[in-house]
């Protein structure tokens, strides 16, 4: 067909594609051809065969949330909930310590809509980590968790940002992004924060050069229609960020919704909810090829396991995650990452050789920490688990006569 010579050509020759032609390759595009125009695109942006990766994990403060998204099943409706809990400082130090004996360069800190907690909690944490483990990156809290925050506090989004990033903050993940189309969000998340506040707060993080992705989860039962005006949203305020003289995103992550659990898998739609490892390769591929403007594109592993990790790197992806070390909330709802929630730097090394491609390790800019181009380099790697670091003893912290807080004898 035409229409796909056209379009496919103009990936070729490193031309945008317009939403109607995203729309197009949608409906009509076949799925190896896909694959091939997004790699065109992956190379333009990223040349080689080289694929990096990123050595974090995932904490959760707080499972407390107000918010009850239907595909949501990690969190509790309040603090007398059972199965309720604000993380001590104490279990967080464990947590980062282990982190920091695997490798870890960051962590990636996210929570509930917790009404309990005021401002200065979300402050002091910050300042807390920060003193404590100095070597660490600090991406934390949603946009959505920002709209609450300055819903509690009073202050602007600019306002909780700044003192947030002035506290520790080093980023802001994609979270609570799912699509970006209200008509969908009215129907799964209708408490969360809208369309319009989610791209507004990334723009706010962008002009504070905060490090941020953008992410997007299918199988909420969109219509491409919905896929499509999401990235288009996304690439109109990556042009934007751009033209202002900031980084914007870095980096686009989707996956398939999981929905075990939840309230959209006990709906008489739960067989419309989802997508399969072939619907989120061709999503995978297009979303390469139209968001022209962000530099990389990860692999979801964590959703729809290893192998078609493997494949998505042959669809546009040149990153393949992160080790996760934990992962709780779509592991709650059926995840893979619920039965096996790390993967190994040598797993990852394997997973990426597999696929044809040579690992290198970045941090959460993307920049590369070591190249591991040789086969012979896998040689230095050694194999570490969680149940294989000592017992962690925290650092005791004291207060400074200026408020701060000290780790003694770190």
């Amino acid at each position: 067909m035409d229409y796909g010579v056209n379009t496919f050509a103009k990936v070729r020759d490193g031309e945008r594609i317009s939403p109607q032609e995203a729309l197009e390759l949608c409906d009509n595009g076949a799925l190896l051809e896909l694959g091939a125009a997004a790699n065109e695109r992956r190379q333009q942006l990223n040349p080689g065969h080289r694929v990096t990766y990123l050595i974090d994990r995932n904490i959760n403060y707080t499972n407390v949330c107000v918010t009850d998204c239907q595909f949501c099943t990690f969190y509790a409706p309040n603090a007398t909930h059972p199965d309720a809990y604000v993380n001590s400082r104490e279990v967080l130090a464990r947590k980062i310590e282990e982190a920091l004996a695997l490798g870890a360069t960051r962590i990636l800190m996210q929570g509930g809509h917790n009404p309990d907690l005021p401002f200065d909690y979300y402050l002091e944490l910050l300042g807390w980590i920060r003193v404590a483990f100095p070597t660490i990156e600090i991406n934390a809290f949603s946009p959505s968790e920002i709209e609450f925050m300055a819903a509690i506090s009073g202050k602007s989004w600019l306002k909780v940002l700044t003192e947030l990033q002035a506290a520790g903050l080093s980023g802001l993940p994609g979270g609570g992004g799912e699509i970006l189309d209200d008509e969908i969000r009215k129907r799964v998340s209708p408490k969360k924060i809208s369309t319009e506040n989610w791209l507004r707060i990334m723009e706010v993080a962008h002009s504070l050069d905060l490090t941020t992705t953008a992410t997007m989860v299918i199988g909420l039962r969109e219509n491409l229609h919905h896929r499509i005006s999401h990235l288009r949203r996304l690439r109109e305020l990556q042009d934007r960020s751009l033209a202002a003289g900031s980084r914007g995103f870095n980096a686009f992550i989707s996956w398939p919704v999981q929905i075990e659990g939840t309230s959209l898998g006990r709906s008489k739609f739960r067989e419309e909810y989802g997508a399969t490892p072939s619907e989120y390769l061709r999503h995978t591929a297009i979303a390469r090829i139209f968001l022209d403007n962000v530099p990389h594109m990860a692999a979801s592993w964590p959703t729809l396991g290893a192998k078609v990790g493997q494949v998505a790197l042959h669809f546009g992806c040149d990153d393949f995650g992160s080790t996760m070390i934990e992962e709780n909330v779509v592991s709650a709802a059926g995840a893979h990452t619920r039965v096996s929630p790390m993967m190994s730097v040598v797993e990852i090394h394997r997973q990426i050789r597999g696929a044809g491609f040579y690992p290198a390790q970045r941090d959460s800019s993307y920049n590369i920490l070591r190249d591991y181009r040789a086969a012979a380099d896998d040689d230095d790697l050694t194999e570490v688990s969680l149940e294989s670091i000592p017992e962690f003893v925290p650092m005791p912290l004291e207060r400074e006569n200026g408020g701060g807080l000290t780790a003694v004898g770190r």
